[in-house]
């Protein structure tokens, strides 16, 4: 069964001290490309983290999160500098006294603002603990890696299921139109057959008509019109296709697109040497149905 390309996993974990979000998503690439967010404490991991999605996702333009958040209960406030609000404040109450004003609640939230009553921002991260200094191990995620990856997986079977049946679709319209040309064949070498006569007669009133060469090219052209080697050998590529399409859960994507350019060859063939109108639209809709087999397999892993 084809496995798709195009995949989304999800895993969530809450507790009471710390909530984390794994989420995977891929789409359609020629080779692994892979993208990672991660915090700050996950960074030292970031390579096994990356060995650990390549061997299990092999091809796809992959982007990889874990958010990780800790509650707002279990941070720690800003701390505040008690002595440097007090003097600040009194500072400010001296200087409206001196010029007449009433000190109010203003004066507070004034004091509140002036630098080194409060930390700024980066201050405050070095003063208390938070989601870059957590107390978890990146061990204790792994499982939760796994479990998006387990979901992408399914994903990315199920969307293979859909994909396989489609193609395998494609596959059976070329089998059937290939049916019709060998259904065909007899009336089209009756026909040349006719042709060839007619030709014959024509030729072999002339003054000058060579019998030994013209049977060599007789022969060179039925042998040129001859198509049951290509009928053969699109029957087999067909067969094969259909074969490794129905493995079991294998990255096939690669062989068969070396299958679906065989195939292509000899339908081809077919339609260059048939010299017959009935069987160049017959070609003409295997080329369809290959160009969508195709367009579905860039989506194969």
């Amino acid at each position: 069964m084809l496995i798709s390309m195009t995949g989304f996993g999800q895993a969530h974990r809450e507790t009471d001290t710390y909530t984390a979000t794994a989420e995977v998503k891929s789409l359609n690439s020629k080779t692994l490309d892979l993208s990672l967010r991660l915090p700050r404490f996950l960074l030292p991991h970031e390579l096994e983290i990356r060995n650990l999605l390549g061997k299990a996702l092999l091809r796809g333009k992959i982007n990889f999160s874990l958010d990780y958040l800790r509650p707002a209960a279990t941070r720690t406030a800003p701390p505040l500098n008690r002595d440097a609000l007090l003097a600040a404040y009194h500072e400010l109450q001296a200087v409206a006294t001196t010029l007449g004003l009433p000190t109010t609640e203003a004066t507070l939230l004034a004091a509140l603002r002036l630098p080194g009553v409060l930390p700024t921002p980066a201050e405050a991260r070095e003063a208390a603990p938070d989601a870059d200094t957590p107390d978890i191990t990146w061990p204790e995620l792994q499982p939760l890696v796994l479990e998006a990856l387990a979901a992408m997986q399914q994903f990315r079977q199920d969307e293979g299921r859909t994909l396989t049946a489609e193609i395998l679709g494609y596959v059976a319209t070329i089998r059937q139109q290939l049916v019709l040309v060998e259904q065909h064949d007899p009336a089209r070498i009756a026909h040349v057959r006719q042709r060839l006569a007619a030709h014959l007669a024509e030729l072999s009133s002339h003054e000058h008509f060579n019998e030994t060469r013209f049977e060599q090219e007789v022969l060179y052209y039925i042998e040129k019109l001859d198509i049951a080697e290509e009928k053969v050998r699109l029957s087999a590529h067909l067969a094969y296709f259909e074969e490794a399409a129905l493995q079991p859960d294998e990255a096939v994507g690669k062989k068969l697109a070396f299958l679906a350019q065989e195939i292509g060859r000899e339908i081809n063939t077919i339609g260059s040497k048939a010299n017959d109108a009935t069987v160049q639209h017959l070609v003409v809709g295997m080329k369809e149905e290959l160009e969508k087999i195709k367009e579905q397999l860039n989506n194969i892993l």
